[in-house]
């Protein structure tokens, strides 16, 4: 490329640098907007644990080249420098808007090289400048999906510029530049599909240019040929090889491009261009019309927009709509100069022909002329087409400035020009500075275009102005009645606002908007995949009602029955067949979704769930596993089978338990539940500074974690901190009061540490009030009754405390102990029945079983993984709700262990008694 650029002088190129940089430095403080949300913020090719063949597999968005909904742009080197970006910035936008402004500042320098074959040195720099500055290249430049533009335009340009080299001396063919174009194309078009044009440039640069033939020659041999009068020149016959070879490279490409789009084309939507599906004359009245509109906003950038598609351009339906005027104008100054260009000889029309070549060839792809696109019109694609408007400008600067009567206006036109183009791409970059901005700026230049209103909404709902979101929803709706999009952002907003019912009237007008359904017909080409969405809209919404389940399961079933493939139906399905308690179809829901995509770790991962409905923990480990072998950072399989393997009592997976909960802390530093649930394993561990760490971790991340505080203060009483335990105890009944085991704890350490008897009672009374039938809280009350010397209290208390749980043994012995001490109240002064050997040691013989809260209070979640992002939100905190439940689950260690406690307080409680009775 250096080499190409040889005859451009440094001080050329560092004017094309400072202009460029004047013009694009506020690019810079811009954000990712539009398509760039798609392209990087959600696309998974950009991350290095996606392995490099994806980005070969995958369209420009990330989306598998075989799959439907899939746009068929295929870019795989675009994809790899955001690749590339990503590794050294991750999502740091300033690095990527950094690599367009170099990307255009270099094919500014390359664009330069070009013109000097065309123009003299002065028109060249002033070509140059005028597309360095030109507005309309703001959305390629500055919007950061506009690479693909940029890098295309490189290798267009270096491919023309190698190819002029391919004659050599007494016009012999010299090879290797021809090899070169044709890998430069295919670089080119892997950039983006409109570098192969650059093939039509070479051909007719190589006929009308480098061998300077003009129209009337060229029609004189082919009829000198054709009456026999004449043979092919040597000359012709060498230029037709040359064409030849440059063709069936080309078909070559064109053969392996529709292999890679496996020979499907995109399936668009009315609404992303309505001219598309419209009836004749209408469709080609309206496409031909597009073309004047293209050249306007090359003349005149005045008004620039970022989506032009739904009503922005309305369609032109008759011949007698005065917009034909346009089209009929157009083509007439069109014709003129393609007639000037190939009929007259001389370096002019070789530069206007060459300038139109550069206009017309790369914008084909894009005129709908062929085949539809998804956009009526865009900015962008005019990247490469403005180079060939801005040689003509230039080349007319050229003749004008040449005459002297016309100098001075010539240069003062031109320079404010370029002074003009440059403030308004100053100013056009700032509109690209977020959603909101960017949009704002369009509905200025377009009210009629429902998708920007819809746009401007989006940009509020991700602020979570949702109250003013929903105005332009609403209004989007108004401007585009027919608009399904629109009103299931409606009703999703409404959602949002907690309005329910206004939130399924509006699904409803969407549903109703839909195709009918006939049975066993696909409707793959008539219903866009995303709309299809408002049937797992309205069921996610109906079924918050647990008598309409089945008819959110309904739903469900429809949009199957519209699309047999649609996998998100499946999904949401499966979540709903599990809510109503039927894990076996919520299996085959799954297993139908895994058949259309076995690599989405989510679905593996409600796999597992499933299986843990359906008692089956090996499986849902194997499941949980194999989510993790095609996503290492899924943080729910991740939390989920760590609490699965601790929770199966198996010492030997506690390791592996151990590192996948590290592993996702990690992940989610600011979430308590890991650390938790890391301390919970080392208490399995009997590692007690361990766990005591990680439940202080837990706390400090979150002051008010209700398991945490407890358990960490069961693990101070268990390790004989008693002491120690009450702070953290008074912190748990700040936050939760009713906490009935908390309470008990409490009171027990109170009583037996602290000697706190008061204090004790206030805790054993508290639960009473909260339950009048806790048997462990009366049974204590008693026990304050006893060492407050009030027996005949002690003895009601504990007569009340039997009739609760009368197959209570040790409840009974104190009762007798307490009766043989008023029947004896010599022996009665002289001993006392100490809270360890009835409180205390009880409580331990029950404490360890059913007061230890939850030894992990962690129950696997219940729920399901949604592919939307809010959904799997939802979901993530349904699991950690389910940690706080008290459901104790313990090893057969941890059985043995409280059992032994259990003996030993048995035989203290025998001593005592012992002691009691006088014996």
């Amino acid at each position: 490329l250096l080499e190409k650029m040889a005859d451009v002088s440094l001080k050329e190129a560092a004017l094309i640098v400072g202009v460029v940089a004047a013009c694009y430095w506020n690019s810079l403080f811009c954000g990712f907007v539009f398509d760039d949300v798609s392209a990087i913020l959600d696309n998974k090719d950009l991350h290095p644990s996606t392995p490099l063949k994806n980005l070969f597999q995958n369209d420009f968005w990330g989306t598998p080249m075989s799959e439907e909904r899939s746009h068929k742009s295929y870019r795989p080197l675009t994809v790899l420098t955001f690749r590339l970006n990503y590794l050294f910035s991750e999502l740091n936008a300033v690095s990527y808007h950094f690599l367009n402004l170099v990307f255009h500042v270099v094919v500014c320098i390359v664009f330069l090289k070009v013109c000097k074959l065309f123009l003299d040195n002065r028109s060249s720099i002033v070509a140059s400048l005028l597309f360095a500055v030109h507005p309309i290249h703001t959305e390629a430049v500055t919007g950061v999906v506009g690479r693909a533009e940029l890098l295309s335009s490189i290798f267009f340009l270096a491919a023309f510029l190698s190819y002029t080299k391919s004659k050599g001396p007494d016009n012999t063919i010299v090879w290797t530049p021809i090899a070169v174009t044709v890998f430069l194309v295919a670089v080119a078009t892997l950039c983006k599909e409109q570098g192969i044009t650059v093939v039509g440039i070479c051909c007719v640069y190589e006929v009308f240019i480098a061998q300077g033939y003009t129209l009337p020659t060229l029609l004189d041999t082919a009829v000198q040929i054709l009456r026999g009068k004449g043979s092919i020149p040597f000359s012709m016959l060498q230029t037709l090889l040359k064409l030849i070879v440059l063709m069936f490279s080309t078909l070559l490409l064109v053969v392996v491009r529709v292999q890679v789009i496996q020979s499907q084309l995109p399936v668009f939507t009315r609404f992303d261009n309505p001219a598309a599906v419209s009836p004749s004359p209408a469709r080609q009245l309206t496409f031909n019309y597009l073309l004047p509109v293209n050249a306007w906003l090359l003349l005149n950038p005045s008004e620039l927009c970022c989506d032009w598609t739904m009503g922005t351009i309305p369609l032109v339906e008759s011949l007698l709509d005065v917009r034909n005027v346009a089209t009929l104008t157009f083509f007439c100054f069109l014709g003129a100069l393609i007639v000037f260009s190939l009929r007259y000889p001389g370096d002019s029309s070789k530069t206007v022909l060459m300038a139109l070549c550069l206009i017309v060839l790369p914008f084909i792809p894009a005129s709908n002329l062929f085949f539809p696109v998804g956009f009526v019109v865009a900015e962008r694609v005019l990247y490469v087409p403005s180079m060939g408007f801005c040689i003509l400008v230039a080349h007319g600067w050229k003749k004008l400035s040449n005459k002297s009567v016309l100098r001075k206006i010539s240069w003062v036109c031109l320079a404010a020009v370029l002074f003009t183009h440059a403030l308004k791409t100053l100013h056009r970059n700032w509109d690209w500075e977020s959603e909101y901005t960017l949009f704002m700026s369009a509905l200025k230049v377009n009210k009629n275009n429902a998708k920007l209103w819809n746009n401007v909404g989006h940009a509020l709902e991700n602020e979570k102005n949702f109250e003013r979101a929903l105005q332009f929803f609403i209004q989007a709706t108004q401007v585009q009645p027919d608009d399904i999009g629109a009103h299931m952002n409606v009703g999703r907003t409404y959602k949002n606002l907690n309005k329910t019912k206004e939130a399924e009237e509006s699904y409803m007008i969407a549903k109703s908007l839909m195709p009918q359904i006939i049975p066993g017909k696909k409707y793959a080409a008539r219903v866009a995949p995303n709309h299809l969405n408002v049937y797992i809209n309205l069921a996610n919404l109906i079924r918050a009602n647990e008598s309409r389940l089945e008819e959110a399961d309904q739903l469900y079933r429809q949009a199957i029955s519209m699309r047999p493939d649609f996998k998100q139906a499946y999904i949401s399905r499966g979540e709903l067949l599990l809510k109503m308690n039927k894990p076996l179809k919520a299996k085959e829901a799954y297993l139908r979704a895994l058949e259309l995509d076995r690599t989405n770790a989510d679905l593996w991962y409600n796999l597992a769930i499933v299986y843990i409905e359906l008692k089956d923990p090996t499986e849902a480990l194997k499941n949980f596993n194999r989510a993790l072998e095609l996503n290492p950072t899924h943080k729910l399989a991740l939390f989920n089978s760590a609490l699965l393997m601790q929770e199966s009592g198996d010492a030997r997976l506690r390791p592996e338990a151990k590192q996948r909960l590290l592993h996702y802390v990690k992940e989610e530093p600011q979430d308590a539940n890991g650390y938790f649930n890391l301390g919970m394993l080392a208490m399995d561990d009997k590692k007690d500074t361990e766990a005591e760490a990680w439940m202080k971790k837990a706390i400090r991340l979150q002051p008010n974690f209700r398991s945490a505080l407890f358990n960490l203060a069961l693990l101070y009483s268990q390790t004989a901190k008693e002491l120690m335990a009450l702070p953290v105890l008074e912190d748990l009944l700040r936050y939760y009061p009713d906490h009935t085991k908390g309470l008990i704890l409490k009171g027990d350490i109170l009583m037996n540490q602290k000697k706190d008897i008061v204090g004790a009672k206030m805790c054993f009374e508290k639960i009473l009030e909260l339950d009048p039938n806790n048997v462990q809280g009366k049974h204590n009350l008693c026990v304050v009754y006893f060492e407050e010397r009030d027996l005949i209290k002690a003895e009601k208390c504990l007569v009340e405390t039997l009739a609760l749980a009368p197959h209570e043994e040790y409840i009974q012995r104190h009762l007798n102990i307490v009766r043989s001490k008023i029947a004896s109240l010599g022996a009665m002064e002289q001993s006392s029945l100490p809270s360890e050997g009835t409180a205390a040691a009880e409580e331990k013989k029950k404490s360890f079983q059913n007061l230890k809260e939850v030894k992990n209070e962690k129950t696997t979640a219940q729920s399901t993984v949604d592919n939307s992002k809010e959904h799997l939100k939802n979901k993530k905190q349904t699991e950690k709700k389910s940690v706080d439940k008290e459901t104790p689950k313990k090893s057969t260690k941890e059985i043995k262990d409280i059992e032994k406690k259990r003996v030993a307080a048995l035989k203290r409680l025998e001593e005592i008694e012992r002691i009691l009775n006088g014996e």
